[in-house]
């Protein structure tokens, strides 16, 4: 009989798109390899059911636990982190808090060699799963009290308080449950670096964001610049608002023509930043976002806010297309800057490096080829499998 293993997960895995999904799925595809997998995730209401999606032979079995419902207008929203602000309550852990009970009902008479929680957001469930598990994994999929601090930075007053307020009690969070962990994962030695610095006594192991591996899409390029991304994530919805009111001016006038698209899906949160220009596409969702990308000539990644690692960034490399990045949109990948991709911090630094890429064909297909070489080398899934395998799961 193979080892048997318990996979909680927030959000569905599958379909894999998107930066959660694609690490969530990849984790789970290599303990199926390994492991009888059962799993347990939680659905939005309406949401397709999860079930209904998971590749076969790779959960026995699989369970729901559905959230209640919660409006996603703006006031509703408002009134909601109003609340968790007095209560001190991070968002996201408190929107998968209280369901303690469903869960021991669904562990009753279950044992494991091991369970695996995925995201911050339900690390307290260490306290239902640590009578069932021999040992207990927590997969960070980034610093969530760093995402905290680093929003509030670029935010303005009062959203810069409430969030100053998360990042304190999601803190307190972190020091209380990273530790009660077997093993802890983190996207990059950088963000290992962040949880030793909140949880001296935690030691976590690198398993990197990956995609799985894809020829190199052979396309045409277009005059396009690209962004992709989740558009209901606060770092990219910021990094949207960056770069058009900070850096498509510059490159606007100075290159007729030029499109920006913004390739993802939930695009209505970036809809009212972007409105009145035709010369701003926003496709929505995508079936492939590495065939999507492979059309632009350069793809850029203007991010002021968040953690882990950028799959978008992973994405453009399987693509073989040029980046620009900020400094904090590459951090924690093995980049260095003119090598890999190019990195520019400010709008006119942006823009002009933007500006060199797309006037020189040649620079585009020597970084295009170095991000491709990058990606094979250590972004692909089985170079991941790898790192799982040296620490033993």
């Amino acid at each position: 009989m193979r080892p048997s293993a318990l996979f909680l997960s927030p959000e569905a895995p599958y379909p894999a798109t998107g930066g959660g999904p694609l690490r969530s799925s990849a984790l789970l595809e290599y303990l199926a390899c390994r492991y009888a997998v059962d799993l347990i995730v939680f659905r939005e209401p309406g949401a397709p059911d999860p079930r209904a999606a998971v590749p076969a032979g790779i959960a026995r079995r699989v369970d729901v636990i559905d959230l209640p419902y919660h409006s996603r207008t703006f006031l509703a929203r408002m009134v909601r982190n109003a609340v968790r602000y007095l209560r001190n309550r991070p968002p996201l852990n408190d929107r998968f808090a209280g369901f303690a009970a469903p869960l021991a009902r669904l562990l009753a008479g279950r044992q494991y060699n091991l369970a695996v929680v995925e995201h911050f957001w339900c690390a307290p469930y260490c306290e239902q799963l640590e009578p069932h598990a021999a040992r207990t994994v927590l997969d960070l999929h980034n610093a969530e009290s760093v995402y905290y601090g680093r929003s509030a930075g670029v935010e303005p007053w009062p959203a810069s308080a409430v969030l100053r307020r998360f990042e304190r009690a999601c803190r307190s969070l972190e020091r209380k449950w990273i530790p009660r962990f077997s093993i802890v994962l983190a996207a990059s030695e950088h963000d290992a670096n962040l949880v030793r610095a909140i949880c001296p006594e935690t030691h976590p192991h690198v398993y990197p964001n990956t995609i799985p591996f894809t020829p190199q899409p052979d396309a045409v390029e277009q005059n396009v610049l690209a962004f992709s991304g989740n558009f209901d994530y606060q770092p990219n919805i910021g990094a949207v608002r960056f770069f058009r009111k900070r850096i498509w001016p510059l490159l606007r006038d100075r290159w007729p023509g030029l499109v920006w698209r913004l390739i993802g899906k939930n695009p209505t949160g970036i809809a009212r930043l972007v409105a009145g220009d035709p010369r701003i596409e926003v496709t929505g969702p995508v079936a492939d976002a590495v065939e999507a990308l492979a059309t632009a000539r350069v793809v850029v990644a203007p991010l002021l806010a968040g953690s882990g690692t950028r799959v978008k960034i992973l994405e453009a490399w399987a693509a073989g297309r040029a980046v620009v990045s900020t400094s904090l949109g590459a951090e924690g990948l093995p980049v260095r800057s003119g090598e890999h991709l190019l990195l520019a911090d400010s709008p006119e630094a942006f823009a002009e490096a933007v500006s060199r890429l797309l006037a020189s064909p040649e620079e585009r297909l020597r970084l295009g080829r170095a991000g491709r070489a990058l990606y094979e080398k250590r972004f692909t899934r089985e170079q991941g499998w790898k790192e799982l395998a040296r620490i033993g799961m």
